[in-house]
């Protein structure tokens, strides 16, 4: 039996650029070691899988695989998800309710066509660099925070953009799923780049799960609740995000989505 499969390039506003991610809407759950190996055939940092929610509260549920592991949180493939939604299933409300490892999500579009996703704050707090953080990196960073990912400080954007990290050496920093590395803008408020061996993913285009512990950041750095932010891998990705007085806990994150493909795959030959 064949199931439908999009693939949305996330956060950006042209083909080609941004972070793709596989869409797999199903009307009933296959078995997990399905999932996987869809995920792993389309080898894209994220495949996101949805089905009907049972919930009268929720729309769809939503699960998000990388090529090796499932995660509890990934902002690019939900912004992928909620554009085929719109774009190529009709849904025709303008705000979207999903259940997933991480809780009610909601995703909705506003003025400028952007599709902004609510997601949970996730606390940061100080920690030291290991000196297989340093060598994974090769550079140092002015501070170092732990949460759901390691977060690293650094004081430019150049010194982001010049890093080139040993991604071996980065496999053997102790229990860390990822590592987001951010700086100050240039041309925006702030920068940031995300490595992931350890799922798999060596740089990540674009992290929509990675701007809930930077955006808390950044606001209280810059005395700002709205902000532009870039990610600036080499397809690059762009972000408006926000923290509100209002939503204490929950962050916005909007960005842009483009459909490159869409088609069917087979589980049998």
């Amino acid at each position: 039996m064949p199931y439908p499969i999009y693939q949305v390039d996330a956060f950006n506003e042209s083909l080609f650029s941004g972070n793709p991610a596989a869409v797999v809407p199903l009307n009933a759950w296959l078995g997990d070691e399905t999932l996987q190996a869809i995920a792993a055939e389309n080898n894209l940092s994220e495949t996101a899988f949805i089905v009907p929610s049972d919930d009268e509260g929720l729309d769809y549920d939503i699960r998000w695989m990388t090529p090796t592991s499932e995660v509890k949180l990934c902002g690019h493939a939900t912004l992928a998800t909620a554009h085929v939604l719109f774009e190529h299933l009709g849904f025709s409300r303008d705000t979207i309710r999903l259940g997933s490892m991480s809780g009610e999500l909601v995703v909705t579009r506003d003025e400028e066509s952007r599709i902004v996703l609510d997601f949970p704050e996730i606390e940061i707090t100080p920690s030291e660099p290991t000196p297989e953080l340093i060598e994974g990196l090769g550079a140092t960073p002015s501070a170092v925070f732990d949460s759901y990912d390691l977060i690293c400080v650094f004081e430019s954007e150049a010194q982001l953009r010049a890093l080139d990290p040993d991604f071996r050496a980065l496999l053997k920093v102790p229990n860390v799923r990822a590592i987001g590395v951010t700086a100050p803008g240039e041309s925006c408020d702030f920068v940031a780049r995300l490595f992931a061996p350890a799922v798999g993913i060596d740089e990540d285009p674009v992290t929509g799960s990675l701007y809930t512990m930077l955006t808390p950041y950044w606001a209280k750095r810059l005395g700002k609740s709205t902000m532009r932010a870039r990610q600036i891998s080499e397809r690059t990705g762009d972000l408006v995000v926000n923290v509100s007085d209002s939503a204490p806990g929950r962050v916005r994150i909007a960005g842009h989505a483009v459909s490159y493909m869409k088609g069917e795959i087979y589980t049998s030959p």
